[in-house]
């Protein structure tokens, strides 16, 4: 099983917790989401993720368009709108869906939308204690951490279980504490600075 599949399944968007965290982010920045089709957002964000063999390289950041092809599907009517004296499609929920990716809107020049402050909130949100061990038996957590251990390991060094579970402690507050600075700055729809152009190792640039 692809380690997309598995984090929609039981890991970090699992397909009932993640979009209830969601929910709950976007009642502390916007309100209460009446909006049906917010609801629906939230669930179907990241089922791009199934059959993803990783999460942050060139597969996962694709994984947006899923969700917003099936958020245009279903709510994007009329499918064209007379704007500025001319007949342009409609894709308001797509991108709505679409830009909840801070990389995927960096790629294409466009703003996040206001699903990506709810959904980073989500991981502030969502307690240690229940995140840490989803994203571990996933795999996850090691993906994630890559970067950082490859800074700290310094060589071949094997590090005890106690290392390894400081670390990953270190890591997930380290995370949380630049993501609510990141939505705090960013939640009133200012230009995203912040977030890097990423190239990938086949030379492709995110």
């Amino acid at each position: 099983m692809k380690i997309g599949t598995k984090s929609v399944l039981f890991g970090a968007h699992q397909f009932l917790l993640h979009p209830l965290f969601v929910a709950w982010a976007w009642w502390r920045l916007f309100g209460l989401p009446f909006d049906p089709r917010l609801w629906v957002a939230f669930f179907v964000h990241d089922f791009g993720y199934l059959s993803r063999s990783d999460m942050d390289g060139a597969e996962g950041e694709e994984h947006a368009l899923l969700g917003a092809r099936l958020m245009h599907w279903l709510f994007d009517r009329p499918r064209y709108v007379l704007r500025d004296g001319a007949w342009i499609e409609n894709t308001r929920w797509r991108d709505f869906t679409l830009y909840h990716s801070r990389f995927y809107a960096k790629r294409h020049g466009r703003p996040v939308s206001p699903l990506c402050m709810a959904d980073k909130l989500a991981f502030v949100l969502t307690p240690r204690w229940l995140y840490l061990p989803m994203v571990r038996a996933t795999g996850e957590l090691a993906e994630y951490m890559q970067r950082q251990r490859e800074r700290e390991a310094a060589g071949e060094r094997q590090f005890t279980r106690t290392e390894i579970a400081d670390a990953e402690k270190r890591w997930h507050a380290e995370v949380c504490e630049f993501i609510e600075r990141w939505v705090a700055e960013h939640k009133d729809g200012r230009e995203d600075t912040w977030t890097p152009k990423i190239q990938h190792a086949d030379g492709r640039a995110a």
